[in-house]
């Protein structure tokens, strides 16, 4: 009997010596080789530099709920007011200091109350390149919505996100926030690294640690959520730009900043989507845009700008008048 507890012990102490030894392989794995960062794709870098930033507004700030201080930059409505409003997301390691400032100028000049946001982990707002937990850019968002609720009770919002603002645009059109957006505009957008749209390594703008993303998914998967502040995005971002963007992103940052799910979110959509791409788009197979979108819960219109890339469609002026007519002058539900 002694000998039967004895063996059924020490195997016991086998598999917890095994356990303990794959879980030192799986730090080891996420420890072990630095983050590298991609060589800077000088497509995305020449449209930072064409856009005039003379006239970009001073940063204004609100509050979110864990009492931090986040960025945004409000577009005051000019002319006849189309009695909209716009809030703007900008695209991977951006803010709303950068490109979209085209953009979200001419919203406002179209009449539409426009807000570019700072997302969490970029520009201003809290620790670069990283977030508390997965959901807190929601939450942020919602936050935001609460401030404009206070002067602007009733007036429609439209969501327009560029590149990873638009996955993140689309995870918000499938999630229990849609209600609070009367539809959303998605540029360009980011769908994830298995859909059919985006380019292998997002055509060179983006390279994933895949070893500390898998070793952080076999975790998760064990009920271990230790290490999603280690970074494991990088972006072709200029040598020494780390004043003006975010060249990493940690786990729940890349995580948050992103689709759920390409076919589950579009499948859960309620409100109207707008696809709109440039046709030579370096990042993303804008042709492809129509395809992924055939299963959607909603019709989601999709339009191809000829002769723009991945950056132009917020910067070039007939991208921009196109997205900019689009969210002033389209009805809801059309």
């Amino acid at each position: 009997m002694f000998g039967q507890f004895a063996h059924v012990g020490l195997s016991a102490v086998k598999w917890a010596l095994c356990g303990v030894g794959a879980l030192s392989v799986l730090v080891l794995t996420l420890l072990a080789v630095p983050l590298q960062r991609p060589a800077e794709l000088q497509s995305i870098s020449r449209a930072r530099g064409t856009v005039d930033l003379s006239s970009l507004p001073a940063i204004d700030r609100y509050q979110a709920r864990d009492g931090s201080w986040l960025g945004f930059r409000h577009y005051n409505a000019g002319g006849t007011p189309a009695g909209r409003i716009a809030i703007v997301i900008h695209g991977s390691s951006g803010s709303s200091g950068g490109t979209i400032h085209a953009l979200s100028q001419a919203l406002a000049a179209r009449g539409v109350e426009t807000y570019a946001l700072d997302m969490r982990g970029h520009g201003v707002s809290g620790t670069r390149g990283d977030i508390g937990y997965l959901g807190q850019l929601e939450d942020d968002l919602a936050d935001f919505v609460g401030v404009v609720r206070q002067t602007q009770p009733a007036t429609p919002i439209t969501l327009v996100g560029h590149s990873s603002g638009g996955a993140f645009a689309l995870r918000v059109a499938s999630s229990p926030l849609r209600n609070l957006f009367e539809r959303s505009v998605l540029l360009a957008p980011y769908l994830g690294y298995d859909a059919p749209t985006t380019r292998p390594n997002s055509g060179g703008w983006a390279k994933a640690d895949v070893p500390r993303v898998l070793a952080l998914m076999a975790l998760r998967k064990a009920g271990i959520n230790c290490c999603d502040a280690l970074p494991v995005l990088a972006f072709a971002v200029p040598p020494n730009s780390e004043k003006r963007l975010t060249g990493t992103y940690t786990d729940r940052l890349m995580r948050n900043y992103a689709v759920r799910d390409w076919r589950r979110d579009f499948a859960a959509v309620t409100k109207p989507v707008t696809i709109i791409s440039g046709t030579d788009d370096e990042l993303m197979f804008a042709g492809k845009y129509a395809e992924v979108v055939r299963d959607a819960a909603v019709k989601v219109d999709v339009r191809l700008i000829d002769g723009v890339d991945h950056m132009g469609v917020v910067y070039v002026p007939k991208a921009v008048a196109i997205v900019a007519d689009d969210v002033a002058t389209r009805a809801a539900g059309s």
